[in-house]
């Protein structure tokens, strides 16, 4: 019995662990200086203050990377380099 409640607690903690995990990303503009970058895990804010989100939960980098370039463009943002 012991071994079927350490299996079962074993499994549980698994699924909780897999279930936390985002891979989504997110266009961050830093309102000081206005640059925008893509952010890895939307729910992981900026440490700094002064920063909004222009879009979040983006599927893949490439996407996230195409939207920050729309911001560059339309002069909502400018580029972190």
């Amino acid at each position: 019995m012991k071994r079927l409640v350490f299996a079962a607690s074993i499994l549980a903690l698994g699924l909780a662990a897999s279930g936390a995990a985002r891979a989504d990303y997110a266009v961050v503009m830093f309102k000081k200086d206005g640059y925008c970058r893509v952010w890895k895990d939307s729910a992981a804010a900026p440490a700094q203050p002064g920063w909004k989100y222009h879009w979040v939960g983006l599927k893949s980098w490439e996407f996230a990377m195409s939207k920050k370039r729309y911001a560059m463009r339309r002069h909502w943002c400018r580029d972190f380099h």
